[in-house]
């Protein structure tokens, strides 16, 4: 049998090459009431996520010291070519968001450092605003940007001691179409893949978690391999895309954290005014 490659006389939409992303646009800080918020658009793929901060564990955390991140997913009635009846009506969530949004919220357990969060428990909510293909492995890029931006205004303003974050997280899929190997899916490919791929991994090159299915036939070790290579190419380029949106939030906890390192320890900063935020009531600007 030949090598697999990503090699291929296929044609993408758009002449994307088979190891390039979609076009990306990340956005923080799209929601006012949030404590992190971000808007992803992959292509024509465009998730929102919001991250809630509350004081508090579930049950089972209670006591314990430390904290908890757990996510919500959900799709627009009309993010899709069809609508679908909001989930809502059907009394119950469907098995495949109930599966998605618990991959999202291991997903995001693994960047945080529960001692340090302590008792309070990360809330993130994503929905699906367009659906192009891969509106999993965007939601968890997405969330990941809204927890970084929550969980930094909430140490800038004092009300973390410690700083919790640990991993970088993103998410990407990745899979062999006409035989090819393809990164970041969009839906008139991924609905004709013979090989699916989901790789949520840190920018550090660690995996979390691989979701693998040979759609049209099984598939070896070797083509594994070159999905997860790309899968790791793609993801490294949106964790750069991450630091560059959240670099200036971040820059401000890193000064916290030298002050507090060195004498006489860290003071509180308060709050930000909100007309800074987000301007004058009535400024449209």
């Amino acid at each position: 049998m030949s090598s697999p490659t990503t090699e291929s006389a296929v044609t993408r939409p758009h002449g994307r090459a088979s190891d390039a992303l979609r076009p990306i646009r990340l956005e923080l800080g799209v929601m006012k009431f949030a404590e992190g918020s971000a808007q992803l658009d992959v292509g024509d793929t465009r998730v929102l996520a919001a991250a809630s901060v509350q004081t508090g564990v579930p049950r089972f955390r209670a006591d314990s010291g430390l904290g908890w991140v757990t996510a919500e997913y959900s799709m627009l009635p009309r993010s899709t070519h069809t609508r679908s009846a909001r989930e809502v009506t059907q009394g119950r969530a469907g098995g495949r968001t109930v599966e998605i949004q618990r991959l999202i919220g291991r997903s995001l357990r693994a960047a945080v450092d529960f001692k340090k969060l302590g008792e309070r428990t990360v809330i993130l909510d994503c929905d699906v605003l367009q659906a192009d293909g891969g509106t999993r492995t965007a939601a968890i890029t997405a969330a990941y940007a809204a927890l970084a931006e929550a969980l930094g205004r909430c140490y800038l303003t004092g009300d973390l001691h410690q700083w919790p974050l640990h991993r970088q997280i993103a998410a990407v899929s990745a899979g062999y179409v006409e035989g090819a190997a393809l990164l970041d899916l969009e839906y008139s490919e991924d609905s004709i893949a013979e090989v699916d791929l989901n790789v949520v991994g840190t920018a550090d090159g660690d995996l979390i978690e691989v979701q693998g299915t040979g759609e049209e036939r099984s598939f070896r070790r070797a083509e594994l391999d070159l999905l997860l290579d790309l899968a790791f190419q793609g993801i490294g380029e949106l964790a750069e895309i991450q630091n560059r949106a959240l670099a200036p939030i971040l820059a401000e906890v890193e000064a916290v954290r030298r002050r507090a390192a060195g004498p006489g320890g860290r003071r509180r900063t308060p709050p930000r005014d909100e007309r800074e935020l987000w301007g004058a009531p009535g400024d449209s600007g």
